[in-house]
């Protein structure tokens, strides 16, 4: 966890001929700029080839550093890649090999995927991509576990992302991992953005409805349900309080959250559990009763399937002091 006396984390961004601006732009703003109560980062931006990039915008970028930059990184961030049908440069998959090999984590944004399973990165490992191009993906990297309908995915020091905005979101999630949840709150908060979708949060809602009388009940119940995590939830029980049919209440519970109610309470737990663990001195025992787990063993293991690690070494590590 980070402290005054601790350096700046060492964080490197791949920019590349073509680039997608947005896509560059979105961990430039999460780690790039100055954000209040936010640490400084060590932040460059690293050109995967030489002279001046175009970008798919229709402007030239000019970027100081080469991929030399990439030796001290402790996480390097690869945006989009321009186009899923071009390998990218060696040069760039043996820098990436390298850094990884060293200890650097290793992030691909949307198509940034692309990039690390070419590089052999992904291989044995869960990943996502944009759902668009998910089967292209499944089917030229058959080795890696694709889970097109998630947000984000880490997997031993890997981490890719969906599509636009849900690099955001993982770059969100990587801020939180580097300095609590705080920070990362709000820096959210100036981004105007969400400040925790889940990982596991699906990518693509088909058919969102749109706002009635029964969607602010639902929305005034998700206020109530995070208020009351501790109690016991079921789909009946809550469609009575939301005054609907258990048929009407699941429609409408996947179509504005994309989630099963029984998913969807489970992320908010995980969530509220993270919190108390990161800004809280409670034992597992008390954590475990406010988030509605049952027992520290069920707590234990959807922590630990979720996230990596037990609770208590999430304490350790995210602690707010």
């Amino acid at each position: 966890m980070y402290t005054q006396n601790s350096p700046p984390s060492s964080i490197a961004v791949v920019a590349f001929d073509r680039i997608s601006p947005f896509h560059l732009a979105v961990p430039c703003v999460v780690f790039g700029e100055s954000h209040p109560g936010c640490p400084t980062f060590d932040f460059k931006i690293c050109a995967a080839e030489s002279g001046r990039l175009r970008t798919s915008g229709g402007f030239d970028i000019a970027v100081r550093y080469g991929l030399s930059a990439l030796k001290r990184a402790d996480i390097i961030i690869v945006p989009s890649w321009r186009d899923t049908g071009e390998k990218p440069p060696k040069s760039l998959l043996r820098a990436l090999d390298t850094a990884y090999a060293r200890g650097a984590k290793i992030v691909g944004l949307c198509l940034g995927a692309y990039v690390l399973a070419e590089v052999g990165l992904l291989d044995g490992r869960g990943a996502t991509t944009h759902w668009a191009y998910a089967q292209d993906f499944a089917e030229r990297y058959p080795q890696i576990s694709l889970n097109a309908d998630v947000l984000y995915v880490e997997d031993r020091g890997i981490v890719t992302s969906a599509g636009t905005a849900a690099g955001i979101d993982c770059c969100l999630y990587l801020l939180r991992q580097l300095h609590g949840s705080q920070v990362a709150k709000s820096v959210a908060r100036r981004l105007v953005v969400a400040p925790h979708r889940q990982g596991g949060q699906a990518q693509f809602i088909e058919q969102p409805i749109p706002e009635t009388p029964a969607d602010s009940r639902l929305s005034e119940l998700f206020d109530w349900i995070r208020e009351n995590l501790q109690l016991a939830h079921s789909v009946d029980s809550l469609a009575e309080r939301a005054l609907m049919s258990r048929r009407t209440f699941t429609r409408q519970f996947k179509q504005l959250t994309g989630m099963s109610l029984v998913t969807w309470l489970l992320a908010e737990r995980l969530a509220y559990a993270q919190r108390l663990l990161e800004s809280t001195s409670g034992s597992i025992d008390v954590v475990t009763e406010l988030t509605g787990f049952g027992s520290p063993e069920s707590l234990r293991l959807h922590f630990r399937r979720q996230f990596g690690i037990a609770p208590t070494e999430w304490r350790k590590q995210f602690r707010c002091l």
